[in-house]
Parts: C-alpha cells; sequence; structure tokens
C-alpha cells in the first residue's frame, strides 16, 4: 500500500515592515532603518520641533500670531524660503524629507526650491518649551496649469473666468489619483501659485490647519497681491485623495492642477 505523502512548507517571515502608523517600510533588526523610522514616525504623528533660534533667523517671516483651531487651541503661522542657507536649511531639508517619505513624492529639485516658500503651523509642545511644526504647505511661483472639469458637463468651479465649455472625455487629461482621479482641460492657463506640498501631522488633523495654511500662502506669496482659489488663481500637483478633498474644500472647486 502506497503510503501517503504530507507536504512541508517552510516560512522563513519577512524582516521588511511596514508601519500603520506613518506607512514608512523598514528592515526589522536593522538598527539605522529601525532609528530612521522611529524619528521619522514621530514627527508623522506629532509633528516636529521649532526652536527659538530657528525662530529669531531673519529669513523668517510671521504671517499670522493667532489662529484658532477647531478644537479651540490656537498656533501661528510663519514662512521662509525653500532654499534658506545655514540651520534653517538644514530644518527645511528634514521637513521635506519627512513629508515626501509620508506622500510618497519625489523630492522637490534645486529649481523648484530656488521659486517657492515654505509655510509652516506651530504649536506649543507640552513636551518641552519649543514648539512643533504640525502642518506645512510648500508654495512655489509657476506659469501654467489646467482647470478641472467634469466630461459633457462643464468645469466643476462655478467662477466666471472658467465658465466655457468642456471638450469631449477623449480631449482631456486624466489625472490618476488614490480612490479616483480628476479630469482636466488640457488648454494651459496662466497660473500664479503652484502648491507643491500640503501637509499635516496624524494628531492634529481635521482642525483647520491645512486650509489657514492654504489661505495664508494665497494672501502672501505674491506681495500685496491675494490670489483667490475660487477664480483659478492657484493650483495643485497631483494630490493624493485626502489632499483632493482639502483641494476641493478650500478651493470651492476653482482649484487648478499643474504639472510639477
Amino acid at each position: 500500500k502506497a503510503k501517503s505523502l504530507t507536504q512541508l512548507h517552510l516560512s522563513f517571515g519577512s524582516s521588511i515592515q511596514t508601519c500603520k502608523s506613518c506607512g514608512l517600510s523598514f528592515t526589522r533588526g536593522s538598527p539605522d532603518d529601525e532609528t530612521l523610522h522611529k524619528a521619522h514616525c514621530a514627527r508623522v504623528q506629532r509633528g516636529m520641533e521649532w526652536s527659538k533660534d530657528e525662530d529669531k533667523n531673519p529669513s523668517v517671516q510671521a504671517i499670522e500670531e493667532t489662529v484658532k483651531l477647531h478644537d479651540g487651541s490656537k498656533g501661528r503661522i510663519v514662512c521662509f524660503k525653500a532654499d534658506s542657507k545655514g540651520k534653517l536649511k538644514a530644518k527645511a531639508t528634514t521637513l521635506l524629507r519627512t513629508v515626501d517619505l509620508a506622500l510618497s513624492a519625489q523630492p522637490l529639485t534645486e529649481a523648484m526650491l530656488a521659486e517657492s516658500k515654505i509655510y509652516i503651523f506651530l504649536l506649543s509642545s507640552s513636551e518641552s518649551s519649543r514648539e512643533k511644526i504640525v502642518g506645512c504647505v510648500v508654495a512655489s511661483r509657476i506659469q501654467t496649469a489646467m482647470r478641472i472639469v467634469t466630461p459633457d458637463v462643464g468645469p466643476s468651479s462655478s467662477s466666471p473666468s472658467d465658465s466655457i465649455p468642456s471638450p469631449k472625455r477623449d480631449d482631456l487629461v486624466w489625472v490618476d489619483i488614490p480612490d479616483g482621479g480628476i479630469f482636466c482641460d488640457p488648454t494651459p492657463l496662466p497660473t500664479p501659485m503652484g502648491i507643491h506640498r500640503v501637509f499635516v501631522s496624524s494628531e492634529h488633523r481635521h482642525q483647520g490647519i491645512a486650509c489657514a495654511l492654504l489661505s495664508a500662502a494665497a494672501k502672501t506669496f505674491i506681495y500685496r497681491c491675494p490670489l483667490d482659489p475660487t477664480k483659478g488663481e492657484v493650483a495643485f500637483s497631483q494630490p493624493t485623495s485626502a489632499g483632493r478633498g482639502v483641494m476641493m474644500r478650500w478651493g470651492k472647486g476653482g482649484v487648478r492642477i499643474f504639472e510639477e
């Protein structure tokens, strides 16, 4: 009688893990990887420290001193050039690296940084005397962008400047976004400001920080020339699904899309 056989499976497990809190993949057991993950995860969840010395840098400009959030807490907004020098450059580099990792985005080029300003939202920290950077917007000077449209129906915005017939679906550009995408009219339209990055630490979301930062950027990015997102004067680079929600709420359908 033939002897029945049993299949043997060997499972060695995987040393690569993806953190559910920050989304970063790292090698478990590697000291360098685990140290990197621990620091990144803390910044993504709770924010990044901002010192008084950095606040005194002449490149730092105060935008809003008192911004009230939905939970009643108050913070402030400052901005500085993305290509600042010295200690501020080191802070900007770490901040942008954290944001890029969290958003799975490619780093901005030196040319892009030269045209950009970083707006940060600061909250007092209960853990130390330093403030925490809990939100960030990177705004840049751009030339043109595409309006968002609904195929064969019309523009998604009620802005008079965009109230022109939409092209047929075959003539549109599809912008892929997780959990769905958006259609854009490929016709380049003059647009003065583009938003490269929008990020808020996970423990401080749904408090109005992103919208406060975007409004501050629209109001001050160009000296004495406030911009109106509802009129198509602001554009986003390819947003995440969460970024799309912020874009639509803040811009009321008037924000455009630009190619980064």
